[in-house]
């Protein structure tokens, strides 16, 4: 990670009870920050997750992985390929507009290379991102955690992150998103972490 792990978990257990009891109970925190060396294959990646579970997720994401040679997915070869087959690996017909417009956008600069992609504020990532069809602010959010290792993202708006607080806080329904960002305060600049032991609570 771009930053250490157990410093973050300390300051959230001195700044917070309720996450020091959470995060005793899970253990040290074990976010890892995924390979970025193609921003192609990480968003195509995070595309084909959205809105199904992770079990799921994973066999039709090896499935759209073997369409390519060696398994690594590129814009042009992605393009090149009909529905049919996409189909056939189990992607639905928008996720298929979603990753055809993100191979557009890569070979067009929309989405630049990792080192500048790196490089660009969490606004502009927004803004540059989020012209992909199908890619939304809540993606974003997961590459800053995940491929980009940012350590203040809070997915305000992820039901996992929202029932992992109303089941760590005893609350009685899910916190709005403006609920968990005033939440969420008390966890900077470490709210990523915060974000994956919320996850653990769900």
């Amino acid at each position: 990670m771009t930053y250490d792990l157990e410093a973050a978990t300390l300051h959230l257990a001195e700044a917070d009870t309720t996450m020091a009891q959470l995060i005793a109970h899970v253990g040290p925190c074990r976010l890892e920050q995924r390979d970025f060396d193609d921003p192609f294959a990480a968003l195509l990646r995070a595309i084909v997750f959205q809105q199904i579970s992770t079990a799921a997720a994973s066999t039709i994401h090896g499935r759209v992985q073997a369409l390519f040679p060696n398994g690594t997915p590129s814009p042009t070869a992605l393009l090149a390929l009909d529905e049919e087959t996409l189909r056939g690996a189990g992607l639905s017909r928008p996720k298929q507009r979603a990753a055809r417009s993100l191979a557009e956008r890569v070979l067009d600069g929309t989405v630049p290379p990792t080192g500048d992609l790196a490089a660009l504020s969490d606004e502009d990532l927004v803004a540059r991102l989020t012209q992909v069809r199908g890619i939304g602010p809540w993606t974003v959010q997961m590459l800053l955690i995940f491929n980009l290792g940012r350590p203040y993202v809070l997915p305000t708006t992820d039901l996992g992150v929202q029932r992992g607080a109303m089941n760590a806080y005893g609350l009685d329904a899910l916190p709005s998103p403006t609920t968990l960002a005033a939440m969420g305060t008390r966890w900077q600049p470490y709210r990523s972490v915060a974000s994956w032991y919320l996850w653990r609570a769900a």
